[in-house]
């Protein structure tokens, strides 16, 4: 397994943010998949036995060629990935306890979304949460040779922005500062519970996190 480290900052003000990105230097990693459209499916079993053992199943596919919301000429490509997050040797850590979020990950490219969705669903599981996004992802030069490995994505969803940054601690941490951000900005909370605060804040019920349900008063 690969570990994954990483944390999230919440983005106020994307224009201000965008200037950010780019006085740090920040690149498109590929002006084909410049924005993408990320559909996301979290299973469990019907005992939620992977929820309670901190781990996490998705299938996330990803559309290339979105202008934004309401405005999409459709996908010019697609790519299907499954993944398989857990933590560090097998052990549940409280994620509101840590500096970083660090998970051991596994990902995979699958040429059928679908039929694997029907494996899953036939073994047993189930969806249990949805939520869709566009993500832009920078890297910066190699040059920085501090920033090597690091990946800045920038993540518009139906309860706002945020940026997350996956690489070295070191390396998170001075992009965070470059970026205008501290210690105490760090978001180490899932999309799941994020929502799930937004919900209860905006005295929403709780369901999936969705451009289409993202103006619902219900």
């Amino acid at each position: 397994m690969a570990r994954e480290i990483e944390i999230k900052l919440r983005v106020a003000d994307l224009r201000a943010f965008r200037r950010a990105l780019r006085r740090l230097g920040a690149r498109l990693i590929s002006v084909k998949a410049r924005r993408v459209h990320e559909w996301n499916e979290l299973f469990d079993t019907p005992r939620n036995e992977l929820k309670r053992a901190g781990q996490l199943l998705r299938i996330r596919t990803e559309s290339y060629g979105y202008l934004g919301h309401g405005k999409a000429r459709g996908p010019r490509g697609q790519r299907v990935v499954l993944t398989f997050k857990s933590p560090p040797a097998g052990r549940p850590t409280s994620s509101r306890r840590e500096k970083y979020k660090v998970k051991e990950e596994i990902e995979v490219e699958v040429a059928e979304g679908r039929a694997l969705r029907d494996v899953l669903i036939g073994m047993g599981m189930r969806v249990w949460f949805r939520y869709e996004k566009y993500r832009t992802t920078f890297r910066l030069a190699t040059s920085q040779r501090w920033a090597r490995g690091l990946c800045i994505e920038l993540d518009e969803t139906p309860m706002g922005s945020f940026v997350e940054l996956e690489g070295r601690r070191r390396a998170i941490d001075q992009a965070a500062k470059a970026l205008g951000y501290r210690q105490r900005d760090y978001v180490t909370a899932n999309y799941f519970e994020l929502h799930r605060d937004h919900c209860r804040g905006a005295g929403k019920k709780l369901g999936d996190m969705l451009f289409e349900n993202a103006n619902r008063n219900d």
